[in-house]
Order: structure tokens, then sequence, then C-alpha cells
């Protein structure tokens, strides 16, 4: 019991100096930094939204229909961005629209990194014959396109925001089922794994407490890149009809109401596309950052 407090103890005296670590190279990568402030913003946009935002993101000033931003002639700041076809604020739709997205990113990597790693660690640990066909059922979904697939999901369920991000999240699954297997496989040749199998530690034990925790690197880099490709995905559901529904200001359904007037009215479609790009590049950058900084392979002496 006294070395087992003992242990507990180091562990938790060494907790501090991994995140000063961890921090130390995540720095270095400057590109992740800006896009963990970009991300900063979005989260707190996601959070605290409808009580920034201007005006209501539903609400119709029809007086001021195509109203272009501020900076052109006709504009005013009222509507710093503008409005759209239906006189809505540009501004407040987009603030409003960050929740969407960020909802959609939690709820989708939720859903694919818990099942796929849970089936992973199954596959992991399985005999060969069941770990064979857990696999080509992965491959069996990898062999289609992932917007194609999800699209025929949608078109199953029902079109709609929630129903989008549960074919998002089948379709992500695979990719984590096979890192975590490849993880575990790795993981399973090392010596603290064979010293706990002497030690007589049970299936659950050496699954969840033994193998998972050292195997997380890997899933961490692959759970940030999949939030930027569960909102690109979101929202090209959504210009496509099948994800959130007008008057839901999610950004790819902002794009499909206001592609009709790109040539009369350049901001109702530039800026939604703007945020998506901007969002999407920040958290690809993040995830490079986690990378370099939690691959030990990558980190400079």
């Amino acid at each position: 019991m006294s070395d087992t407090v003992a242990t507990e103890i180091e562990e938790i005296a060494e907790r501090p100096g991994r995140l000063r670590e961890f921090w130390f190279y995540f720095r270095e990568n400057r590109g992740a930094v800006i896009g963990l402030w970009i991300f900063a913003v979005f989260a707190f946009l996601a959070l605290f939204g409808p009580w920034i935002a201007p005006h209501d993101a539903t609400a119709q000033f029809r007086e001021a229909t195509l109203q272009p931003p501020f900076w052109q002639d006709g504009g005013n700041l009222t509507y710093p961005l503008g409005t759209d076809p239906l006189g809505r604020d540009m501004l407040s739709r987009l603030i409003v629209g960050a929740r969407f997205s960020f909802f959609v990113g939690v709820v989708v990597v939720s859903i694919a990194a818990s099942g796929g790693i849970l089936v992973g660690l199954l596959a992991g640990f399985a005999p060969k014959w069941l770990d064979a066909i857990i696999m080509r059922i992965m491959d069996i979904i990898l062999a289609f396109p992932s917007l194609l697939l999800a699209l025929v999901l949608v078109a199953i369920l029902g079109p709609s925001l929630t129903n989008a991000m549960i074919a998002i999240a089948i379709v992500l699954q695979p990719h984590y089922v096979r890192l975590t297997r490849a993880s575990v496989l790795s993981e399973l040749q090392k010596d603290y794994v064979t010293s706990a199998r002497v030690a007589g530690a049970g299936l659950f034990r050496m699954m969840f407490v033994t193998v998972l925790p050292n195997c997380l690197a890997p899933i961490i880099v692959q759970a940030a890149l999949s939030f930027s490709t569960a909102i690109l995905d979101a929202a090209a559901l959504g210009f496509l009809g099948m994800g959130a529904q007008p008057p839901t200001p999610e950004w790819g359904t902002m794009l499909a109401e206001a592609r009709e007037f790109i040539l009369r009215a350049w901001w109702v479609v530039t800026f939604p596309g703007l945020a998506i790009l901007v969002t999407v590049l920040a958290i690809n950058l993040m995830g490079d950052g986690l990378r370099d900084a939690l691959d030990p392979k990558l980190k400079r002496s």
C-alpha cells in the first residue's frame, strides 16, 4: 500500500513538469499558437454568442434587405457586415452560427472517439478472427467517399442537424478504430504490459488502465483534426440542404441560402465562407502543434 501511495505522489509531482514540457514544444510552432488563440475566440463566441450578437440572428429587417457592409456605399454601422436577402444581420448570424459549428465538432468528436476507441481496444485485444472481422467492416466504411456516405445516411435518417452529426460521427469512427488498434498492438509488445500480465492484471484493467493511457497522444491529435473535418462536413451537408434547416444560422446553410445572390451581394457568401475557412485552418494548425508536442519522435533536443 505504501508503494502505491508513493507512486501516486510521484505521478502528481511530475504533472506540472509534463505540462510545462508540453507547452514548451507546443509554442515552438507559431502557427499552432495562432490557431489556439483563434480557436479560443471561436469557443468564446460559441458559448456567449447570443449575448454578444448585436441583433437576434433570426430577426428580419425588411427595410434593410441586402444592405452592404458599412464601408460600402449604402451601408451603415447598424449592420456592420450587411444583411442577407431577408434583411437579417450577417454579423449576428455569423456569431450565433459559431455555436452550431462548435456544437457539431464537440458532439461528433465525442461520439466518434468514444465508439472508435472502444472498438479499437476490442480489436487490439481480440482473437485474430474477431480482429479481422472488425477491421474488414472498417475497411468497407472507409471504401466509400466520406461525404457521399454521410449524404446517404442523412437521406435515410432525414435532413436535420442532429442526423447530420450522427452520420458524420459514423463516417469518422473507422479512423479512430484503426488508430487505436495500431497503438494497442504496438503497446502490447512492451515490457510494462508483460509485467502487468505477470502481476495478474485483468483484461479490463489491461485495456483501460494499463494500455489506453499510453495510446492517447495520437488519438488527441486525431480528435483535433476530426473537429475541423466535422465542421467542414456539417457545412457541406448544410449547403446541400441535408444538414441544419433554415432559419438556423449555421454557416453551411447560410451559404446555401445565399448562393443565388452571389453576383448581386458578395458579402452574403463571402463572410460565411471566410468563417469556415478561418476556423478550420486554425484547428488544423492547432492539431499540427499538438502532434509536434505529443509525439516524442518530433521533439527536438
